[in-house]
């Protein structure tokens, strides 16, 4: 796989997805919960990327997406969009910044056991719009370089291991990281739309740069 494409798990995580990563940090459960929630991570990540590669095939047959260095191609027409879409994305989310409060959902994970956790995993992967966009793109990479999924996996494994860093960061520095964390987590349901924007940022600027 192209390293152009690895950065792009770092947006797969920005927001609700390593917000919960740390709130599973810092449940009762946390090793337990974590651990189900990386599996579901890496579940939701690997099917979700064998499914955009299989729409970026029928896009291949339906519309030639075209090589890599064709700026005019579709896929990287494909791409634009994607772009704009974005861009659009980040500024409602920079307007409507001064009530933006993150998912209710989010504070029943506290209590959460593995089997919640693996489902809240799979399904922030294969449901948040913003993955779907990221894993799209890879679809449309392994499209144009002719690539199966097996080359996709440097991403999935990026992915999965930022997913992990809170659950690291709490093995490795204990204590201290069990009083960091709510901290951290505060900061973020406070500035989820500044996430969001950040997410969006670096997604445009690693569609644009590889492209």
């Amino acid at each position: 796989m192209d390293l152009k494409i690895l950065p792009l798990a770092v947006t797969m995580m920005v927001g609700p997805q390593i917000l919960s990563a740390i709130i599973f940090v810092t449940s009762p459960r946390a090793v337990r919960a974590s651990l189900a929630f990386l599996l579901g991570i890496a579940a939701g990540t690997t099917a979700g990327v064998a499914l955009m590669r299989g729409v970026a095939a029928l896009l291949g047959h339906a519309v030639d997406t075209g090589s890599p260095s064709d700026k005019g191609s579709a896929g990287h027409i494909i791409e634009y969009v994607l772009v704009g879409l974005l861009v659009f994305v980040a500024v409602k989310n920079w307007r409507g910044r001064e009530g933006a409060e993150p998912p209710k959902w989010l504070k029943s994970l506290m209590t959460a056991g593995p089997r919640k956790a693996f489902t809240v995993g799979l399904l922030l992967i294969l449901l948040m719009p913003s993955d779907l966009v990221v894993m799209l793109t890879v679809g449309i990479h392994l499209q144009q370089h002719d690539a199966g999924l097996w080359e996709a996996l440097p991403f999935i494994g990026l992915t999965v291991l930022i997913a992990a860093l809170p659950l690291l960061g709490r093995l490795l520095f204990g204590r201290k990281a069990e009083r960091a964390m709510p901290k951290v987590r505060e900061w973020m349901n406070s500035h989820s739309w500044l996430i969001s924007i950040i997410a969006c940022g670096i997604f445009i600027v690693l569609i644009l740069s590889g492209g």
